[in-house]
């Protein structure tokens, strides 16, 4: 016979947008957990702090882990992996559709000849020398 676990309630929330962040992010981290009176907050938004609070439930067992999670000064981010400009060494850097001439030319001829726009693959571009480059 399994032994039953004990569900608490984790956090309450006055709406549903912030309920369901901190939902995802634990559901991403593989904490099992559910929300209780979203339907009925969303139905009456205006008496969510009086009347319908948002529940987020969790195993007991969850309960230290999920906080630890949600602790945002445990957050490590590795340096390797912002992407930087290759000139200025930027790290303010987009992701888009390429500027360059030639790109822009090919594109308005496909337009042209044959009535349909391919767009490029997108490129990275640097936000304080508009270098573009493929690779980060």
């Amino acid at each position: 016979m399994e032994r039953e676990e004990e569900i608490v309630v984790f956090k309450k929330f006055e709406n549903s947008i912030d309920a369901n962040i901190v939902k995802t992010k634990l559901d991403a981290y593989g904490i099992p957990c559910f929300l209780t009176e979203e339907n009925l907050a969303n139905l009456y938004p205006g008496q969510n702090f009086m009347i319908f609070n948002i529940r987020l439930h969790l195993f007991a067992q969850d309960e230290e882990r999920a906080r630890q999670i949600m602790d945002e000064s445990n957050l490590i981010v590795d340096r390797d992996i912002i992407t930087k400009c290759p000139l200025c060494h930027s790290n303010k850097v987009d992701r888009d559709f390429p500027r360059r001439l030639t790109q822009k030319f090919s594109s308005i001829l496909s337009f042209l000849f044959f009535g349909i726009f391919f767009p490029k693959q997108k490129v990275y571009r640097c936000q304080e020398c508009a270098c573009e480059f493929d690779t980060p």
